[in-house]
């Protein structure tokens, strides 16, 4: 499924680090970005989570939340939050359900083979739930700042 600008978000009910139920209709009213990595603990999933945390608080000043989206577990992320002193959500998409409602479970290419994963993409959806913004095949130095200055110029 390919999502466009404008388009209702697809909403979605899914676990925290914490085994909460987060879903994206207890957001309207605020900004969301929604980022999905391929696995907790890797070195450029890593990185991306640190920095989306790093300017946290900025995202805050403009209303925005940031939700990170991977399969990996409740406990997977429960540990890589802490062991990162992460501030921002990660939701567990075990099943990929919601992976495939946003297009980002694809076919991959690695070291000669191909398999199916997660493609980093970055969703910015609107306070109404539209799409406003979208990041493909994201490459992980400069993202959140890039993400954080597209979130300034939609609030002008």
């Amino acid at each position: 499924m390919s999502l466009k600008f404008t388009q209702p978000a697809p909403d979605f009910i899914l676990p925290n680090q914490n085994g909460e139920n987060v879903n994206l209709l207890q957001f309207r009213g605020k900004w969301v970005v929604l980022y999905f990595y391929p696995r907790d603990d890797t070195p450029g999933c890593t990185q991306e989570a640190k920095d989306f945390t790093a300017y946290l608080p900025a995202f805050k000043k403009l209303n925005a939340v940031v939700l990170g989206v991977s399969k990996d577990s409740v406990s997977s992320h429960c540990a890589f939050q802490k062991k990162q002193a992460l501030e921002i959500s990660l939701l567990s998409d075990e099943q990929g359900e919601m992976l495939k409602q946003y297009g980002v479970w694809q076919n991959k290419k690695f070291m000669g083979r191909e398999f199916l994963g997660i493609v980093r993409t970055t969703y910015l959806i609107d306070p109404q739930g539209l799409i406003a913004h979208i990041w493909e095949n994201v490459k992980v130095n400069g993202h959140a700042i890039e993400v954080l200055e597209k979130l300034k110029e939609r609030e002008r």
